[in-house]
């Protein structure tokens, strides 16, 4: 039997209105969930149990009456740790971090709140959301539910282990390289970056994006629903457009689709890895679309120059900690930014400029294509323990060859789940949109779920099983 924990945002929304199940009840089973799973997988931090089904209770009392706050109304949400919620620190996932109470929700909180969603528990994050693991100086080491040897990825990392537990349906991250996509992968859940500016975040900054991370496309509709609306506080946001996000349809006959095996930058795609999205391609060319080869567009110069300019950010973000607070950051994160003492202008200047040259070659790639199909990661997720697949802070980005191309071209892009390694690991297939077809993005997604085959059953890891 389901648990209502494990119902999608969209089934506990019409229980509500049948009156056949109690915002209560469905608070409760996750609270319940994530009391169970998180001595195993740490996915949370400053979890409100109370508060949490006080707002349950209200929101109990309004559909009683007839009268939803909102769309969401009653719906439990989490929220990652990057994203400030009113009341509570943003230590950023650091022991560096300050842990002084945010003044204010950062809008897409305020949006979902509004829409009557109920955010129960903040997710995990590593160090200034700097690496592609659930690895934190602050938080509990986060793991997989697949497989709790191996990490959930990052830096949405408790979200995506939420997510694929059952902590509730809905997970708000946040994604500049890969943060929302790599886990989505690695756990085997749905998650979308939006286009750059279309759900208003702060604070704002170049490729930096708030999405959904849920288990069905529906549910992530729901999310931006309710988050791409406007804010003044983004500067960098786009207009507020009237886009119909309940509306998932679409037809796949004669749409031009590329397939990108190689990133042409970083590591390779696994056998495995290719072989579950050159098998997703075909499905959906047998349904009418036109699926061709497209070669590769990143350049290891790229990488390099997006890798020194990074480095030279988080110095400067950095750089003026007192040497007692600079040392409780993780030692791979220091090992990673300390060559940036050392960066001229020059170096840091043409660092950037290939940060232009990737959103060139992306968009220039994407001429004559309506969609195009990637692997998310080229390896399945690795060891909880390590920093990235490679875990060497000389090379820390080998893995994001596929991802964060599309941060830079401000392009939509999301993962969904396409197969398994033969030790049961989760495969993810990303889908990528021309700027500002998010909800393009949601159809061809939405499609590929009702046609992909059947799904394994959710993971279990706290009774050593699946659901």
């Amino acid at each position: 039997m389901t648990e209502s924990c494990d119902l999608t945002a969209r089934e506990m929304i019409q229980a509500f209105a049948a009156r056949t199940l109690s915002p209560v009840e469905v608070m409760q089973s996750v609270l319940d969930r994530m009391a169970m799973a998180e001595p195993v997988l740490a996915a949370t931090w400053a979890a409100k149990p109370e508060r949490a089904l006080a707002e349950a209770r209200r929101s109990e009392r309004r559909w009683a009456s007839g009268a939803p706050a909102g769309p969401l109304d009653g719906v439990p949400v989490t929220i990652k740790e990057l994203i400030a919620t009113e009341g509570d620190p943003k230590p950023v996932g650091s022991a560096a971090g300050d842990m002084t109470p945010q003044p204010q929700d950062a809008p897409p909180v305020q949006r979902l709140r509004e829409a009557g969603a109920i955010p129960f528990a903040k997710t995990t994050n590593p160090d200034y959301g700097m690496l592609s693991s659930g690895l934190s100086s602050f938080h509990a080491l986060s793991r997989n539910p697949w497989d709790t040897s191996r990490t959930p990825g990052g830096s949405s990392a408790g979200a995506g282990s939420a997510a694929a537990a059952g902590y509730g349906p809905l997970h708000l991250g946040t994604d500049i390289g890969g943060s929302i996509r790599l886990p989505a992968g690695w756990c085997g859940i749905f998650g979308l970056k939006p286009s750059f500016g279309r759900v208003p975040i702060d604070p704002p900054y170049i490729g930096r994006v708030a999405g959904p991370m849920t288990r069905t496309v529906a549910d992530a509709a729901l999310i931006m629903a309710a988050t791409a609306q406007p804010d003044e506080r983004d500067y960098m946001s786009l207009p507020p457009a009237d886009i119909a996000w309940d509306d998932l349809a679409i037809d796949l006959q004669g749409l031009r689709i590329g397939l990108l095996l190689d990133a042409g930058c970083g590591m390779p795609a696994e056998p495995e890895t290719r072989e579950a999205v050159i098998a997703a391609a075909r499905l959906i060319e047998s349904a009418g679309a036109i699926v061709e080869p497209v070669r590769p567009f990143l350049t290891p110069e790229m990488l390099d120059g997006l890798d020194r300019f990074w480095r030279t950010r988080f110095h400067d973000e950095t750089r003026s900690l007192p040497p007692e607070r600079y040392a409780t950051i993780l030692p791979y994160i220091r090992a990673w930014v300390e060559p940036a003492r050392g960066y001229d202008g020059l170096s840091v200047y043409t660092g950037f400029d290939q940060i232009i040259r990737m959103q060139e070659a992306g968009i220039a790639a994407f001429r004559g294509y309506d969609f195009m199909l990637s692997p998310t990661a080229p390896v399945p997720a690795f060891p909880a323990d390590w920093a990235s697949p490679v875990n060497d802070p000389a090379r820390p980005f080998e893995h994001i060859g596929f991802t964060v191309a599309y941060n830079m071209t401000e392009q939509p892009a999301a993962s969904i789940n396409c197969g398994y390694t033969a030790a049961g690991l989760p495969i993810g297939l990303q889908i990528i949109g021309r700027r500002f077809d998010d909800l393009g993005v949601l159809r061809l997604a939405h499609a590929y779920e009702a046609m992909r085959p059947a799904q394994r059953p959710w993971p279990r890891p706290w009774t050593g099983g699946a659901a």
